[in-house]
């Protein structure tokens, strides 16, 4: 992605733009019919290859690159789609762990863009920018071509757009609130939605729900005939320690026991992602055991941008891009467990749809002094609301307000200059999927620039 010619840069810029002209990604419409008749029209591209589908509230993007790294080195040539990106949408569509090429995406684009256009005369409302960019991953995996696709669901299950695959493998992560305003009220609403990827006579892995989400999940894989595969019951992590750059752990699973297996991931949820990625290959490949050493290479090759991401040190920066309380639940556990920080300085961005007081009420404990500010896009709440909810919760002393991210990334680094040495003082930059690529960039840039200067 950094070596892009000029004209190529050009043309995706102008890519981007034509999509994100579209429908945009959090406005939903309940239906699979516009991509239905879209993906018709391209021929089934998403049927010529088999899938792997993710759905989830949590931890869907992790375990598709885990998915993705372990069919990788098992000789297959793959292709993943994820969503959100953090800084570029190239990142969305990935062929053999890497983001797609900048002349393939242009062809894609230039393959299917007349599609997009007459689709838009055939509906009532235009093709999304999201299903737009599904059908461009389906095309360009299929063009490619790949062995198998990685695919991760955008948001719920049933009517998402990426529900057109016939997927071999279904994975289903924790389950949790979020999104209420589509899927529903209640953990058992929102599970009967994203039960929707469990495809007939198919086989389905549930990792660790809250009780009222697996009877949903339990019914759906009853009635369709799909084979299931449970964490804690079928399939199981038998130990995990935690180890310099990520933990060790060793997984049981439907064929036997994984052992001494690095993951360089913090925290217990990954340990859980791990797991489901696993057993989701191993139900892909049937009756055929796993070498051991693709396993354990596929886990340790593992990279999770975004994800409780140490991308700087002395002081130590994190990002991580939990935007619900489940998330925020799940960063602050892993903080609190797995490092030793005398002094956290938050740095918090929200999407103004978001249990903002449930997030703030999560990250309470492991932060010091929180700085409220906000990201770039037009949801993002603004600073005097998420100021006063942080007020509310961490008290007055403790909370501080910029008016950009770069502002408070700034202020957190010239405040984080104490005494102390480098492992006792943590940044953490959290909130949502946009903060956090926005921070990386301009960290990125930060320590860039610094570097020049002490050159001179």
């Amino acid at each position: 992605m950094n070596n892009i010619n000029p004209d190529d840069q050009a043309r995706i810029d102008a890519i981007e733009k034509a999509l994100l002209a579209r429908w945009p990604e959090n406005r939903i419409a309940p239906t699979l019919e516009r991509i239905s008749a879209l993906v018709d029209m391209l021929g089934s591209p998403q049927l010529t290859y088999p899938t792997i589908h993710i759905g989830g509230t949590n931890g869907k993007t992790t375990t598709s690159r885990m998915v993705d790294s372990l069919l990788f080195e098992m000789g297959l040539r793959t292709g993943r789609f994820t969503s959100p990106h953090l800084e570029s949408y190239l990142e969305r569509i990935c062929i053999n762990g890497q983001p797609i090429d900048a002349k393939e995406m242009i062809f894609s684009f230039n393959d299917i863009s007349p599609y997009l256009d007459l689709m838009d005369t055939k509906f009532d409302n235009p093709i999304s920018f999201f299903e737009a960019i599904t059908a461009l991953a389906f095309a360009a995996f299929a063009e490619h071509p790949i062995d198998v696709g990685v695919i991760e669901v955008g948001m719920g299950g049933q009517w998402d757009a990426t529900n057109v695959v016939d997927a071999d493998v279904s994975v289903i992560m924790p389950i949790g609130l979020d999104h209420m305003e589509y899927l529903g009220n209640t953990i058992a609403e929102i599970a009967t939605t994203k039960a929707g990827i469990i495809k007939e006579q198919g086989f389905v892995v549930l990792a660790q729900q809250e009780p009222e989400a697996a009877v949903e999940l339990l019914r759906r894989a009853a009635e369709v005939g799909a084979d299931v595969a449970r964490e804690g019951l079928e399939y199981s992590i038998d130990s995990r320690a935690i180890a310099v750059g990520g933990q060790l752990i060793s997984i049981t699973g439907l064929r036997g026991l994984y052992d001494d297996i690095f993951l360089p991931l913090h925290g217990k949820h990954q340990a859980s992602n791990a797991a489901a990625a696993l057993i989701a290959v191993e139900a892909f490949f049937g009756e055929q055991d796993l070498d051991i050493d693709a396993v354990r290479a596929g886990f340790a090759n593992v990279t999770s941008p975004g994800r409780c991401e140490i991308i700087h040190r002395d002081p130590t920066i994190i990002l991580d891009a939990a935007h619900n309380p489940h998330g925020a639940k799940a960063i602050a556990e892993t903080i609190q467990s797995e490092f030793t920080f005398d002094d956290v300085t938050g740095i918090v961005a929200l999407m103004a749809d978001k249990d903002a007081l449930g997030i703030l009420q999560a990250l309470e404990p492991i932060m010091n002094q929180i700085i409220v500010t906000t990201n770039s896009a037009a949801r993002s709440m603004a600073v005097g609301d998420l100021e006063a909810l942080a007020t509310q919760v961490f008290g007055a002393d403790r909370v501080f307000a910029q008016p950009t991210l770069a502002d408070a990334i700034e202020k957190a680094i010239k405040d984080s200059v104490r005494p102390l040495s480098e492992e006792s003082l943590a940044i953490l930059i959290t909130g949502s999927v946009v903060t956090v690529g926005e921070a990386r960039t301009a960290v990125r840039k930060k320590y860039a620039k610094s570097s020049i200067e002490e050159g001179k």
